[in-house]
């Protein structure tokens, strides 16, 4: 069970809440990104590329600029100071044709359930996915649950986050947010190297969801682990 002081729930979202093939959601992603872009002049290789390099740029920062900040710049020195005009068109496949990388993922009615459950007992519920993608992109993914942003009381994305996982700044970042101490913070995710060990460092346990798990499990020490039906079970829900 979730012990009583525990005021707040970090929940993960691809391979957590959303659960996913994450090798194809990626190239399902990329492949309609690159459909977008293509009428426009940009090779798909040349674009998966500069979004990668972006997002190491993202995952590498240090916390003095938001994460769209340090995007926006690395994908224009890639692709060319022409792609800065571009930013609405990119807005817009995130919120149209990106939906199609639901093909990738697959139903999780237990996740809307937790959400509202969790809010029912009296304890904060938030998005803590990885900030690499803007708000629309995390609004366009939890459509596919049946939940909205408004649904958290915080949700991460690339515009109001300066840190990015694995790095624990990005949890104690959160934290500051919320006015939260650790330890009355339980992070529910199914990465070990993304979600466990950097929130532990930054004092707040964490239980691991193995449905569709990153990582070795025996290499954790989690206050719980199992699937998410399991999840349900230990939060009190099921």
């Amino acid at each position: 069970m979730i012990h009583t002081n525990i005021t707040t729930i970090l929940f993960d979202l691809d391979g957590t809440l959303l659960p996913m093939d994450l090798e194809r959601f990626t190239n399902t992603y990329f492949a309609l990104l690159a459909q977008k872009a293509a009428p426009y002049g940009y090779n798909p290789k040349a674009l998966a590329a500069a979004v990668w390099q972006g997002t190491k740029a993202m995952v590498a920062n240090n916390g003095s600029a938001p994460n769209e900040a340090r995007f926006w710049p690395v994908f224009a020195r890639e692709l060319g100071e022409r792609v800065l005009e571009m930013r609405p068109v990119f807005q817009s496949f995130y919120a149209n044709e990106f939906h199609g990388a639901r093909s990738a993922t697959w139903e999780n009615p237990q996740a809307k359930q937790a959400v509202e459950g969790l809010k029912a007992q009296g304890r904060q519920v938030v998005l803590a996915t990885n900030p690499l993608f803007p708000a629309v992109g995390v609004a366009t993914r939890l459509s596919w649950l049946g939940l909205a942003p408004e649904d958290f009381a915080l949700v991460s994305t690339y515009e109001n986050s300066s840190y990015s996982k694995p790095n624990p700044a990005y949890y104690t970042q959160i934290l500051k947010k919320l006015g939260k101490q650790p330890g009355e913070c339980l992070m529910v995710g199914n990465d070990t190297q993304e979600d466990v060990l950097p929130a532990q460092k930054a004092g707040i346990q964490a239980y691991l969801v193995t449905d569709c798990l990153n990582g070795n499990a025996e290499e954790v020490q989690p206050a719980g682990k199992g699937s998410f039906a399991d999840f349900m079970e230990f939060a009190g829900l099921a």
